[in-house]
This record gives structure tokens, sequence and C-alpha cells, in this order.
């Protein structure tokens, strides 16, 4: 399986290339106010709103530094009921594309961060994997994602 690499703090995650859409340079966005501090803002994608997390402080940890491998991963975001969205992560020291075996990974055995995943040990050591679909909870994707039937 190919996987996006990237860190969140100073550990490795990766996210499968099947759920990315493409990847950008860091752009400004618009602050949203009233929502948590992990909702960097909306980016415009070719005269699209697109809501962006900050997976840096999804984790818990200080906000993504703007660096230049800073980078913002547009993901096809499925929610529960089968809707897909546009989603848009901020992720630090974008690394590149790496190969993991699938019967690698392992279970972490820790369930503190929902959306963190299964592991693989490569010799730069650990890679976690990033679950899209545990990343949002139902309260936040209702502040992002407007039902198309209430528009």
């Amino acid at each position: 399986m190919k996987v996006l690499l990237f860190h969140i703090g100073r550990d490795r995650y990766g996210l499968p290339l099947a759920g990315i859409v493409r990847v950008l340079p860091l752009l400004e966005l618009k602050q949203l106010p009233l929502t948590p501090d992990y909702v960097a803002g909306l980016m415009d994608l070719h005269g699209k709103p697109v809501p962006v997390i900050d997976l840096s402080r999804l984790a818990g940890l200080p906000a993504a530094a703007a660096q230049f491998d800073t980078r913002i991963i547009i993901v096809d975001y499925g929610a529960p009921g089968g809707a897909t969205h546009a989603l848009g992560l901020l992720a630090s020291q974008v690394r590149g594309i790496a190969d993991i075996d699938p019967q690698q990974l392992e279970d972490s055995g820790v369930a503190t961060v929902p959306f963190l995943g299964q592991v693989a040990s490569d010799a730069d050591g650990i890679v976690q994997l990033v679950e899209l679909a545990q990343l949002l909870p139902p309260d936040v994707r209702a502040l992002l994602f407007q039902d198309a039937s209430t528009a």
C-alpha cells in the first residue's frame, strides 16, 4: 500500500494514497469563528470552499508550523451515510510517498485518539496510519458539512 508520509509533532504518520485527491502548498485560510481550535479555516479550491483541519491540533499538540514542507492534503472525506466531501488536512514535514506492506501493519494497542490506526516499522522507526473515517466527530461534521437536503 502506498502512503503519503508526514509528521504530527515529531512522529511520522501515513495517509493511504487512495484517499488523497491532491497535495497543495500552504495557502492563506479564512478563519471560521466558533469552531474547535483544530479547524484551521476555509480555503478556496477552484471556487469551492473547503474546510481545513490542522492534524497537529487535532492530536492535542501545538498548531502545525508554517514551513516550506507544510502542505494541505485534499482528501475525499466519506461521512457516515455515504456523502463525500472535500476536506483539507494541514500536515507538517510532508516527506513523500512510501510503500508499506499491509502484512506488516499491526494494531497499535492504544486507543486514545480515534483517527490514529495501525502501525508499521521500517528503518526510520514507526509509521502510524491516519484513518479518515474516524477523523471528525459528529458535531464537527455537522458544523463543516451542511446536509444538501437542508440547503
